[in-house]
C-alpha cells in the first residue's frame, strides 16, 4: 500500500479536548500560554492512577492520557485544571499544601460552572452553598477552609487528583527543556484581559443588533466613534449607552433648539447638534454628560423643582465628575463648573442657586437656554426606563471596578450605589421617628399591692412590674395638622391613620392637637385611640402654620422636651420658625417652600 493511500491518523480524545480549549472564547488565550504534557512522556513525578491531571509551576499541566475519557470529558477536565491557572492560584498560594489545592479548586469549579467548557464527572459535584465559596478571592477561600472546614471537601475525591495527593507541585528549575530567558506569563492578567475583550464584543453586537444605523446618519461621524470609544474602553458607561442612539439631525435641533446636545430618556435617544463641529474629545465629554442624566435619574427626581435650575445644579455635578475622571475635554460655552461647589450634591446647589435667581442670566446647559433633559412630563414607560438605565449604570460601576478601569469619583460611586438600594417607606422612617422620641418605659418593680397569683403562700408579698407615672405623662408629642383647603381628606385619614397605630406601639396614651388653617384651633391632648375616629376637622381656609406653632411653645402644660409633628401639604408660609424638635408629614409628591434639616417623611 503506497504512503499516499494511507488513512489519516483519528486525534486521540485529549487532542481533540486540546484543540476545543484553545479556541475557547474565554480560556483560549489562557491555554494558548500554558504547557501540556501527558504523564506517559512526563514522569518527572509520579501522578496517582486515578488522578486526572497535576499541575507543576505556574504554566504546566501534566494529564493522565491513560484514563478513557470522550473528548467532552477531556475538555472538561482540561478546562478545569486552566481555571486554576487563570485564577492565579499557584503564584498566589503556598505550594504544595493540601488547603491551596482546596481552595483552587473551589475558585476554578466557580468559574466553570459560570462558563461550563465539556463535561465534567459526576464526583465533582458539590453543594451550592459550597460552589458560592469561589466567588472569593483564593486567599480567603483557603482562610476559610482552614477556620471552618467543610466535611464535604476534606477526602480530596473530588478534586483533579481524586485523592489527598497534591494537585500544585512546585515548578521545576530551568533546564534544557524549558526556554532559557523566556518571561514569566501572568495568565490571571491573560484571563482577565480576555474576560474584557469579550464583554466588549457582546456590547459591541448588541448595540449593533439593537440600534441600526439612523437614515441619514453618519456611522462614522465624531459623535458616534466617541459613543463607540465609550462602550468599548469606558465600563461604567458602556452598558449604559448601548440602549440610546445618538440623533445628528441639525434640522431636529433646530427645532428643537438644542444648541449642543439633550436627552430624552423615553425614546432613548440623545441629541447631537452636528453644527458645533465637536472634536473627538469634545464629543466623549458631551456623549457622557448626557447619558449620565439618564442614570442618575435626574429628571424624575426634580419633583417640583423649577427645571432649569434643577438642570443646571445636575450639570454642575456631573462636570465635576467628568472633569476629575478626565474624560474627554469640556465644549466651548457648554461647562457649568465651581470649584467651591466640588461635592456638593444637586439638592444643596439647587437650593443655593434659588436663592439668587439673577444668577440664571449667565448660566446655560448643554442644550443653550433650556433644559437638557426633554422628558417633563415621566409616565409608566418612562419610569421603566428610567429604572433599568439606573441599573445599567450600577452594572457598569461594578465591572469598571472590577476590571480595575480607574479610580472614579467617591461622589459619583455613593450616588450611583444610592439610588440602586430600595428607598424606605415613609411609615418605616415615621415608625423610627416616634419610636426614638417616645421610647418604651423601663417596667419597674413595685411592692405596693400583693399579686393575686399567689394562693399558694398569700401572706409572703410579692413584686409586680408598673408603669411609671412620670414616664407616662411625658410619653407625647404634639401634632399639627394642616386643615387648609389644599388638603385631601384621604390623606389626612392616611397621615392620622399611622400616627394613630405608631403612637400605640409605643404606649403613647395622648398626644397634643391642634389644627391651624388661617389661625390655630388648639384640641388639647386627646387619647391616641380617638384621634383618627372621633376628633372633627375645623377650619378649612388658608395656610399659616406658625400661629400654631407658637401656640404649642406658649402653652405651659406642654412639656418643654415633647418633639411637634407637622402634617401638611407644603402650601404654606416661606418663613417657618419652629424653635423645638420637629418633623413634617407631607402629602404625596409635595414639597416644603423652604430649606430644612429635619425629617420630612413624603406619603406616597
Amino acid at each position: 500500500m503506497s504512503q499516499s493511500s494511507r488513512k489519516p491518523r483519528q486525534p486521540k480524545p485529549f487532542e481533540v479536548a486540546l484543540a476545543q480549549l484553545q479556541k475557547h472564547y474565554l480560556l483560549g488565550p489562557v491555554a494558548g500560554k500554558v504547557h501540556f504534557y501527558t504523564a506517559s512522556k512526563r514522569q518527572r513525578v509520579a501522578m496517582p492512577k486515578a488522578a486526572y491531571c497535576q499541575i507543576e509551576g505556574h504554566s504546566t499541566i501534566v494529564f493522565n492520557d491513560a484514563l478513557k475519557l470522550d473528548a467532552t470529558h477531556w475538555l472538561g477536565v482540561l478546562a478545569l485544571a486552566t481555571l486554576v491557572l487563570a485564577v492565579g492560584a499557584p503564584r498566589r498560594l503556598p505550594v504544595p499544601a493540601a488547603l491551596s489545592d482546596l481552595a483552587a479548586q473551589l475558585a476554578a469549579l466557580h468559574w466553570w460552572q459560570q462558563l461550563k467548557p465539556g463535561v465534567l464527572p459526576e464526583h465533582f459535584d458539590l453543594p451550592p452553598e459550597l460552589l458560592q465559596w469561589g466567588r472569593h478571592p483564593v486567599e480567603q477561600i483557603a482562610a476559610r477552609l482552614r477556620s471552618e472546614p467543610p466535611d464535604e471537601v476534606l477526602d480530596g475525591a473530588w478534586t483533579l487528583t481524586r485523592s489527598s495527593a497534591a494537585l500544585m507541585l512546585p515548578g521545576q528549575p530551568a533546564n534544557s527543556w524549558s526556554p532559557r530567558g523566556q518571561a514569566a506569563v501572568d495568565h490571571e492578567q491573560l484571563f482577565a484581559q480576555s474576560l474584557v475583550d469579550n464583554a466588549k464584543r457582546a456590547l459591541q453586537l448588541q448595540f449593533e443588533a439593537n440600534h441600526a444605523t439612523r437614515p441619514g446618519g453618519d456611522p462614522n461621524s465624531t459623535a458616534a466613534r466617541a459613543k463607540r470609544w465609550l462602550i468599548s474602553h469606558y465600563p461604567l458607561l458602556g452598558s449604559l449607552l448601548t440602549q440610546f442612539e445618538l440623533v445628528e439631525d441639525a434640522g431636529v435641533c433646530e427645532r428643537m433648539n438644542i444648541h449642543i446636545a439633550a436627552v430624552q430618556i423615553s425614546t432613548g435617544e440623545i441629541y447631537m447638534n452636528p453644527r458645533r463641529q465637536l472634536g473627538l474629545e469634545q464629543a466623549k465629554f458631551v456623549v457622557a454628560h448626557e447619558v449620565l442624566h439618564a442614570g442618575l435619574n435626574h429628571s424624575s427626581r426634580r419633583q417640583g423643582r423649577d427645571p432649569y435650575l434643577w438642570n443646571v445644579a445636575c450639570d454642575f455635578v456631573i462636570n465635576d465628575w467628568l472633569v476629575g475622571m478626565n474624560l474627554g475635554i469640556p465644549p466651548e460655552g457648554g461647562l457649568l463648573f465651581d470649584e467651591e461647589l466640588r461635592g456638593w450634591p444637586a439638592e444643596d446647589i439647587y437650593l443655593r442657586l434659588a436663592a439668587d435667581l439673577r444668577v440664571r442670566r449667565r448660566l446655560s446647559t448643554l442644550r443653550g437656554d433650556d433644559v437638557d433633559m426633554l422628558d417633563e412630563r415621566p409616565g409608566k414607560f418612562f419610569t421603566d426606563r428610567e429604572e433599568f438605565c439606573r441599573r445599567a449604570l450600577l452594572q457598569g460601576l461594578d465591572y469598571h471596578q472590577a476590571c480595575g478601569r480607574g479610580v472614579l469619583p467617591a461622589g459619583l460611586v455613593e450616588a450611583i450605589r444610592t439610588l440602586n438600594q430600595p428607598a424606605i417607606p415613609w411609615q418605616a422612617k415615621l415608625a423610627e421617628w416616634i419610636q426614638e422620641r417616645c421610647p418604651l418605659p423601663e417596667r419597674r418593680r413595685s411592692w405596693a399591692r400583693p399579686s393575686r397569683r399567689q394562693t399558694a403562700t398569700p401572706d409572703t408579698p410579692r413584686p409586680r412590674f408598673v408603669e411609671p407615672e412620670d414616664d407616662r405623662a411625658t410619653r407625647t408629642f404634639g401634632v399639627i395638622i394642616d386643615t387648609s383647603g389644599s388638603m385631601q381628606r384621604d390623606e389626612l385619614g392616611k397621615a392620622l391613620g399611622a400616627v394613630v397605630a405608631y403612637s400605640q406601639a409605643q404606649s403613647v396614651k395622648q398626644v397634643r392637637l391642634v389644627y391651624c388653617d388661617a389661625q390655630p384651633y388648639d384640641e388639647g391632648f386627646v387619647e391616641i385611640d380617638a384621634l383618627a375616629l372621633r376628633v372633627q376637622v375645623r377650619g378649612r381656609g388658608g395656610t399659616v402654620l406658625q400661629p400654631a406653632v407658637n401656640l404649642l411653645l406658649g402653652r405651659s402644660d406642654f412639656p418643654k422636651d415633647c418633639p411637634i409633628l407637622i402634617i401638611t401639604d407644603g402650601l404654606c408660609e416661606p418663613n417657618l420658625q419652629v424653635a423645638r424638635d420637629h418633623a413634617f408629614l407631607v402629602s404625596p409628591g409635595a414639597r416644603l417652600p423652604f430649606p430644612t434639616r429635619k425629617p420630612v417623611f413624603t406619603m406616597s
